[in-house]
C-alpha cells in the first residue's frame, strides 16, 4: 500500500491534486440560469445543500457569473417575506456575484484563506469534460479521514451552541441563523435540529401547496421538518470522527457539549493547534472502480 506522509505544514503547503489524487473532479457541479425564479434555487438547493456541492453556480450564456446557496435565498426572504417574491424575483438578483476558483496547484492553506476571509466554503475547478467541479466544506472531510493526530473530539474547542425553542417563527430562526453566523440552531433538550436546507425544503413545499399564506415569515417552525444530530457516546480520535461523518448524508454530530460540522473540521485543519510533529498525512491510492485501495 503506498502512503505519503506528511505534518501539518505539509498539508498547509500541499496541493489540492495532492490531497485528492483520485476524487478532486470527481463531482460536477449544478448550475442555474440567472434568469431562473428564485423558487427554482430554493428548490434546487433543498437538494444540494451540505452535500459535496453545496451552491449552485449561476451562468449566464454558459458563462459563469456567480454562486446561490442557503445564504442568499433566505437573506432575500428576509427582505421579501412574501410567498410571490420566490416567483417575481430572479436568481441575479440574490446571487453571490463572484465565482471563486482554484486549480489544481492552489494550496490548502490558500483555500482555507478563501473561505475565511469570504464565509463561503465553496469553490469550483475545471475539469477534464469542460466542465467544473465543486470543492466545498463537505469535501474536507476525505482530508480528515486520512490524518492521524493525538486529537480527539474531545479535545476540540467548543464553541456557543445556539439554540431554539420550537415555538418560534421564522422570521425569530433566521434572526437566530443570521445574528449568530450558523446554518444550523439545535432544538433545546432534543437531538434534533432545523437547518438551513431543511427550511428551504419546506419553503418549496409551501410555496407550492398552500397559497393562502401572505407572509412566509409568519410561519411556526414547527411547521417545518426537523433533523437529527447524530450523537456520538465515544471519544472519537480525529480520522474515526471524520469517517463517520464522512458516511453521513448531512455530516453533524454532537458529544457531550461539543458539536461539530464539516466547516469545524476545516478550521481544525488549518488550526495552529494542529502543527504537531507526531501528526501525519497518510494517504493511499485507491481504485476509481470499486474504492480499495491500491499496493
Amino acid at each position: 500500500m503506498r502512503k505519503v506522509e506528511s505534518t501539518n505544514k505539509g498539508i498547509m503547503e500541499s496541493t489540492l491534486e495532492q490531497l485528492f489524487p483520485d476524487t478532486l473532479t470527481s463531482t460536477n457541479c449544478v448550475f442555474v440560469d440567472k434568469e431562473r425564479e428564485v423558487w427554482v434555487a430554493t428548490e434546487m438547493c433543498a437538494q444540494y445543500l451540505e452535500s459535496t456541492i453545496d451552491a449552485l453556480v449561476v451562468q449566464d450564456n454558459g458563462k459563469s457569473t456567480g454562486i446561490v446557496g442557503g445564504y442568499d435565498i433566505l437573506d432575500h426572504l428576509r427582505k421579501n417575506p412574501t410567498r410571490d417574491s420566490q416567483y417575481q424575483h430572479t436568481i441575479q438578483e440574490i446571487m453571490f456575484k463572484d465565482v471563486p476558483q482554484v486549480s489544481k496547484q492552489t494550496k490548502f492553506k490558500d483555500l482555507m484563506d478563501t473561505w475565511k476571509n469570504s464565509r463561503r466554503a465553496f469553490a469550483v475547478i475545471p475539469n477534464e469534460s469542460g466542465s467544473y467541479s465543486p470543492i466545498s466544506a463537505r469535501k474536507i472531510l476525505e482530508i480528515g479521514k486520512k490524518y492521524k493526530t493525538d486529537l480527539s473530539i474531545s479535545s476540540i474547542p467548543k464553541k456557543k451552541i445556539i439554540t431554539f425553542q420550537g415555538d418560534e417563527s421564522l422570521r425569530e430562526i433566521l434572526e437566530l441563523m443570521f445574528n449568530n453566523k450558523t446554518r444550523k440552531l439545535l432544538l433545546v433538550n432534543s437531538n434534533q435540529f432545523i437547518s438551513d436546507r431543511t427550511i428551504l425544503e419546506g419553503l418549496s413545499r409551501i410555496t407550492k401547496f398552500q397559497k393562502d399564506i401572505d407572509d412566509l415569515l409568519d410561519v411556526p417552525i414547527n411547521k417545518f421538518t426537523f433533523d437529527h444530530i447524530k450523537v456520538i457516546t465515544e471519544d472519537l480520535p480525529f480520522d474515526k470522527l471524520c469517517t463517520v461523518m464522512d458516511g453521513m448524508e448531512h455530516p453533524y454530530v454532537y458529544y457531550k457539549d461539543i458539536v461539530v460540522s464539516p466547516w469545524d473540521i476545516c478550521l481544525i485543519l488549518s488550526s495552529e493547534d494542529m502543527h504537531k510533529p507526531e501528526a501525519k498525512l497518510e494517504m493511499t491510492k485507491t481504485c476509481p472502480h470499486c474504492g480499495k485501495n491500491i499496493d
